[in-house]
């Protein structure tokens, strides 16, 4: 697992600063400066992910709800206090640094879930739906600017009571509820409906010119690609091309094998996620692994269906890959939790310490 991380991290500063180039030299005439604000938040999060996976995160388990509160308290600033950014209200400004909580949030909920869960697991239908509702305080104020984390937050929480719970009825009410809800709230705003409808066609939306964009850069890279550095649709082509689109450029550059090479990392990742979460000594421990599997696979999935218009653009940035500090920082900071259930695991033939 450390090692895809490691993998996946260095291969991430690589193309992010062929991606970023172009846009660093013409805001802000370097064209390292995503790569050097990008790299500092690694070695933070390395750092961090260190500290974490040399504690016992048993010790954890007490500071679950404090940790969800804080989230709740750091998403509601954002809503009165937040700085926005081409039009989104997403981030916290401390001084001269800034963080986005959303990216607070996801860990949070993960623990608190793996706390809840893992003292009274939910075999009765009320009592899943009663585990489920803790977390909708946080959905609710993180989807009023943040659709797709609220929609990350809702999978990570299915995924986790699911994983505890042997029975699967429960669950089909949960997803019908969503569904209504997820219905109710797209209708509430006209932007988003409109997504539905630039998603179909949208080479008829001016607001499809970066889905369109995207599917040039793919299509452009076809088996092997132009090349790394040679990619022409991120001279300006496609917007933000360091965040959320970033795979068309990988696709455009290293082909069809290069993004097939990525997507296999993520998928060993994945499966060590899987391994870990097995051999846990306790549901504690196997609920935060299985957490972090979720969360990874759900946002990796989510942003490649993005990128490739399989489904309504929304931002959504690839774990490790995409631009972004504080998600850096606490992505690491799961991995270091993840590595910390590991030393505790009972793999066949580790002998005890």
């Amino acid at each position: 697992m450390l090692i895809a991380v490691l993998f996946l991290c260095g291969f991430g500063l690589i193309v992010l600063y062929s991606a970023s180039a172009y846009n660093g030299q013409a805001r802000f005439g370097d064209s390292a400066w995503y790569f050097k604000k990008q790299f500092f938040a690694m070695a933070l999060g390395l750092a961090v992910m260190y500290g974490m996976s040399s504690i016992d995160y048993h010790a954890l388990k007490r500071f679950a709800v404090p940790a969800y509160l804080l989230s709740l308290l750091l998403s509601g600033a954002v809503l009165l206090f937040g700085d926005a950014y081409n039009g989104s209200r997403r981030w916290l400004s401390i001084g001269p640094l800034s963080f986005q909580p959303a990216e607070y949030a996801k860990p949070a909920v993960i623990l608190l879930l793996s706390g809840m869960v893992s003292r009274r697991t939910p075999r009765r239908g009320g009592t899943v739906v009663s585990v489920f509702l803790m977390v909708l305080p946080i959905v609710a104020l993180v989807g009023t600017n943040n659709l797709s984390t609220a929609i990350i937050l809702l999978g990570i929480a299915v995924l986790m009571i699911f994983v505890s719970n042997p029975k699967y009825l429960p669950f089909l009410w949960i997803i019908l509820a969503g569904a209504g809800l997820l219905g109710v709230f797209l209708s509430l705003e006209s932007y988003r409906l409109e997504r539905l409808a630039i998603w179909r066609n949208p080479e008829l939306y001016e607001k499809g010119y970066q889905t369109m964009q995207g599917l040039y850069a793919i299509g452009s890279g076809g088996l092997f690609g132009l090349g790394l550095g040679n990619s022409l649709q991120k001279l300006g082509f496609v917007p933000e091309a360091q965040n959320d689109m970033i795979f068309s450029i990988i696709c455009e550059e290293l082909g069809l094998v290069g993004a097939g090479i990525l997507i296999f990392l993520f998928l060993l990742l994945l499966w060590r996620f899987m391994v870990i979460s097995t051999h846990a000594p306790d549901l504690f421990g196997s609920l935060i692994a299985a957490g972090i599997m979720g969360h990874i696979a759900i946002q990796v999935i989510l942003n490649i269906a993005v990128v490739t218009n399989t489904i309504p653009n929304t931002g959504i940035t690839l774990p490790f890959i995409s631009y972004g500090g504080t998600s850096m920082l606490f992505l690491l900071a799961e991995m270091g939790l993840a590595l910390s259930v590991s030393r505790f695991s009972h793999y066949p033939g580790k002998r005890r310490e």
